[in-house]
């Protein structure tokens, strides 16, 4: 990796009229942005199937794709969708928000139609692409059918037979829904063709994807009900544990997430071969993972399956270096960032170091002290690290501006000199861009300065995450040539 820029921004904020971000034509645009501006990554947050919370770091699948993301002008395009039938539905006037309500209950049908007109049209090419993605795309599309068939339920109430994903269960149920596997399969099918076409574009401007992959998995998801040997199930398939991190000082209750933890002795005993298998297709997806909850590798907390908070937890010991070594035995050409935030011990720091994977670093954890050797401060960033004002998880730069401690909002004004002249958030991105962190990303929503309304989560909390969006009118607005300046001045042009 070269000394480089970035942004972060996921599909989801890109502008779009039917409700959601896509592979569509404003991700080309941004793709020519990203160009013009100089940069040479997009960073993005997990492309898989969402569920409830509508969060992207609890997807169905490890390997599929979010239906939410297949651009519908596409497929007029394509001949697969009539025009006045797409612009029919009532997608929403809120072009800077995304209603997942509507987008549940109007994606479906409207893919259906294009299924329907295109499964004879595209059967060849269809039934290569199911080949090629058999060891997972069998098991999700009949995941999703039988989901599908029972209204919904999670897998655990499903009849015990396909709940126990038994051999008879799995050839009854593919049998009754066929036709329903293969909608899903053709999705799937849609959603790679576009995605692979868009990689295609990105990689003729010269810039490269950072993909995010979620440490975990939640429970009602295809790779649970498919390989439940790999987690840590009781009798009944139900969770013996699940997955969070302690209270800290950020939450006094801690974060419950409520994923199902992996059986590690198990997943050692084939080499941690389904580690590999997700991280080899996140490979064909992104030119760069990163690896969410990295600490998670060297120890991580469980608590017992039924509390309503993290406290009554317990750190276990993970499998460390062993999965490392597994992974760049079996992947030696894959770039991965570890995502090493929050309370790192010395054991986790060590296991950073032998992995040789760069860390993070966050600039609004700098200043909480006025500590000169606070490892978030720019001028103690590693090169060997990538650097943010940010991440999906923080307050905006301008809500962080707004919003934080008078005396940490002081400290950052005179660390950074910033000044109304220069814009305040744009004052951040020069402080970030003349670290020595080998790749700064910037959030787009700090090259808009925007405030809290455009934070795009808040952990431990539900209803009003994943939502923003960029509109046109902010995304026509912004600054390319000024962008491409600071980029300049601190050495982080993109080559070529």
């Amino acid at each position: 990796m070269k000394r480089s820029s970035g942004i972060l921004m996921h599909i989801s904020s890109l502008p779009s009229p039917y409700g959601i971000g896509t592979f569509g034509r404003a991700a080309y645009a941004f793709a020519d942005f990203l160009a013009d501006a100089g940069q040479s990554y997009w960073q993005m947050l997990p492309l898989g199937p969402t569920g409830y919370g509508d969060s992207p770091y609890q997807c169905a699948s490890a390997y599929a794709g979010n239906p939410y993301f297949i651009d519908l002008d596409l497929l007029i395009e394509d001949g697969l969708l009539e025009a006045d039938a797409v612009r029919a539905i009532d997608w929403g006037n809120d072009a800077q928000r995304v209603d997942y309500g509507r987008i549940f209950e109007n994606r479906r049908k409207i893919l259906y139609q294009a299924f329907l007109r295109g499964r004879e049209r595209d059967r060849a090419v269809v039934s290569a692409f199911r080949r090629e993605q058999a060891d997972w795309l069998e098991g999700y599309a009949l995941f999703c059918a039988v989901k599908e068939h029972f209204g919904l339920l999670p897998f655990s109430e499903w009849d015990d037979d396909i709940r126990l994903h038994t051999e008879a269960g799995v050839e009854r149920f593919g049998r009754m829904l066929s036709e329903q596997v293969d909608y899903h399969v053709y999705v799937q099918y849609l959603f790679f063709k576009q995605w692979n076409a868009l990689r295609g574009y990105l990689r003729q401007k010269g810039i490269r994807v950072i993909g995010d992959l979620p440490i975990y998995v939640p429970y009602d998801s295809a790779d649970v009900w498919e390989h439940p040997s790999l987690f840590q199930l009781d009798a009944n398939r139900r969770p013996c544990g699940v997955a969070g991190v302690p209270p800290d000082y950020f939450s006094a209750d801690g974060q419950l997430w409520g994923n199902p933890l992996y059986d590690w002795d198990a997943m050692a005993a084939d080499g941690y071969q389904w580690w590999v298998a997700r991280l080899r297709a996140a490979g064909t997806l992104f030119d760069v993972a990163r690896l969410d909850h990295f600490r998670g590798l060297e120890s991580y907390w469980t608590v017992p399956y039924g509390e309503t908070t993290a406290r009554n937890g317990q750190w276990r010991t993970g499998p460390g270096m062993a999965l490392v070594r597994a992974i760049q035995s079996a992947l030696p050409q894959l770039e991965i960032i570890a995502e090493d935030l929050g309370f790192l011990t010395p054991a986790v720091k060590k296991l950073l170091s032998e992995s040789g994977y760069p860390g993070m670093r966050v600039m609004e954890f700098g200043f909480e002290s006025a500590d000169a050797q606070s490892r978030d401060l720019p001028h103690n960033y590693p090169v060997h690290s990538i650097a943010y004002i940010g991440t999906h998880d923080n307050m905006t730069a301008m809500q962080w501006l707004q919003e934080a401690a008078p005396e940490q909002v002081g400290f950052a004004v005179d660390y950074l000199n910033l000044t109304e002249h220069e814009g305040l958030t744009y004052g951040m991105v020069r402080g970030l861009f003349g670290s020595p962190a080998v790749l700064a990303v910037v959030q787009m929503q700090d090259y808009l300065a925007l405030g809290g309304e455009a934070r795009m989560n808040l952990p431990s909390t539900l209803g009003c995450n994943w939502q923003w969006r960029m509109t046109s009118e902010q995304f026509s607005s912004l600054d390319r040539d000024r962008i491409r300046y600071y980029t300049t001045i601190y050495g982080r042009m993109r080559q070529g």
